[in-house]
């Protein structure tokens, strides 16, 4: 396998060019904002719990900019974590035979071809890391290629794009203050049932009445009030018991393989989820 091949793989970043529009419903004025900042040429910070739709939103907001302005915006994704490196996000040297080359990394791909760069759960990114994104996120606009001795200035139809969960913050894993002020906020949440009830029907490919039935349930997961439950089950997963069901397994069943077992380990918890699906799946 060839050097370039193999750390391309290291780095492990997806990137997609939507032909076809992503199914995604909005919630509030999240699409105005998204196009405004984007016009404006503001980085943005996405935050949200798990499965709420943030990445969806994401996938919607790449197709439906390219679709207005006549051009195609790529989507680069880059999954965050605690062992990503300055070298994996910007680039690196490599030596094959006696020539010595360069490799762009995720982020400097996005920078050049004027895509959209999103840093999927970036606490989870070292901070040390995280600080080479500060002149890409105000108004110089470059990105620093230390090993190269120079920078390249940011394509005009490039944006960068973060998301975390908030839920989940600690004094460990949190966006430092210098980073999180660079950029602009939406705030994402679990949709209202109604809604909720219609972006199940739509994704799930199930029925209406279904819909709602998946969407109660998870309203009142949600409301359970109990600690041991981090955090009730997202959208996601109602959506995963949509596709189970809708492929013959039982209601309960798929609740219980795509919520209850997924959510929670405590005995206790479990089967507080089992008496709210009983109740709901008489």
């Amino acid at each position: 396998m060839e050097e370039s091949t193999r750390v391309a793989r290291e780095i492990s970043y997806e990137e997609h060019v939507f032909e076809e529009e992503p199914f995604y419903i909005p919630v509030g004025d999240e699409v105005e904002t998204f196009r405004a900042a984007y016009r404006a040429s503001l980085p943005v910070n996405l935050k949200g719990p798990t499965g709420c739709g943030k990445t969806r939103f994401l996938e919607y907001m790449s197709w439906l900019l390219g679709r207005e302005g006549g051009f195609d915006l790529p989507l680069i994704t880059v999954a965050c974590h605690e062992d990503l490196t300055a070298g994996d996000l910007v680039g690196r040297y490599l030596l094959r035979g006696d020539e010595t080359f360069w490799v762009d990394g995720p982020l400097t791909a996005a920078v050049k071809a004027g895509a959209i760069c999103y840093l999927d759960e970036v606490v989870e990114a070292r901070k040390d890391t995280m600080v080479l994104i500060h002149p890409l996120a105000d108004h110089r606009r470059i990105l620093p290629l230390e090993k190269k001795g120079g920078f390249i200035r940011a394509h005009p139809r490039f944006l960068l794009v973060v998301s975390y969960n908030p839920g989940y913050q600690s004094m460990l894993k949190d966006l430092k203050i210098s980073t999180r002020q660079r950029f602009a906020a939406i705030d994402f949440d679990y949709p209202e049932r109604a809604l909720e009830a219609r972006i199940i029907a739509g994704e799930g490919g199930v029925s209406e009445e279904l819909a709602r039935q998946l969407a109660l349930l998870g309203e009142k997961a949600r409301n359970l009030g109990e600690k041991e439950l981090e955090e009730g089950p997202s959208t996601r997963l109602l959506i995963y018991a949509a596709r189970l069901i809708g492929q013959g397994v039982g209601a309960r069943r798929a609740c219980e393989t795509a919520i209850v077992s997924a959510v929670s380990d405590d005995p206790v918890m479990q089967q507080a989820m089992r008496d709210l699906v009983a109740a709901v799946f008489p």
